[in-house]
């Protein structure tokens, strides 16, 4: 038995591109599905770093309620997807709880990396407004994490032409199902 877990962003909901079709990537791979719709946010949070924190610690503690009945020791493999904000949270739970898992990141923020310790592939477009791409670059190094950028990307991995946004689109998921398709570093 597999489990995904999905840790969506503020604004970036569970049925927006990136979650919505990494959740059919991973159910095709024989994942459970299970979504951590956290939520309440105060507005205002990009630029906030007070905001910020208080949003994910907001979010951890939805994502604790949410996922305590959840034994994750009886599943072979966890797979957290998280965008935005739900990357710290993805990897400040599985850090929390001792877990093993695999990960997607998309479009994490620049808070978020300290907390990335577990293996994954990592998404980011050089036009994201929340992270320099810089910053990734150095960040996934340090991790040894596979970064896939998406020149003139925004936060959503968007350019604002849809034809190419839809070409970026599937390119992500490919990328996703070929992760999901590797065996499990022991």
């Amino acid at each position: 038995m597999k489990l995904a877990v999905v840790f969506p962003g503020i604004g970036y909901h569970v049925d927006k591109p990136l979650l919505y079709y990494g959740k059919k990537v991973a159910a095709a791979h024989g994942y459970d599905l299970m979504d951590v719709p956290y939520g309440n946010f105060p507005s205002g949070v990009k630029g906030d770093a007070k905001k910020m924190e208080e949003c994910f610690y907001l979010a951890l503690e939805q994502a604790e309620e949410l996922l305590k009945d959840v034994d994750f020791s009886a599943y072979e493999e966890v797979l957290f997807l998280s965008k935005s904000v739900g990357t710290a949270i993805a990897s400040a739970y599985g850090k929390k709880h001792h877990l093993t898992t695999k990960n997607v990141y998309f479009t994490p923020v620049a808070q978020s990396f300290p907390l990335m310790e577990q293996p994954g592939i990592v998404f980011h477009g050089t036009k994201d407004g929340w992270v320099k791409t810089e910053i990734v670059k150095a960040e996934c190094e340090k991790r040894n994490l596979p970064l896939f950028i998406i020149a003139d990307a925004n936060h959503s991995l968007e350019t604002g032409e849809w034809e190419r946004d839809l070409v970026n689109l599937l390119d992500v998921m490919r990328k996703v199902d070929r992760y999901l398709g590797e065996e499990t570093a022991e």
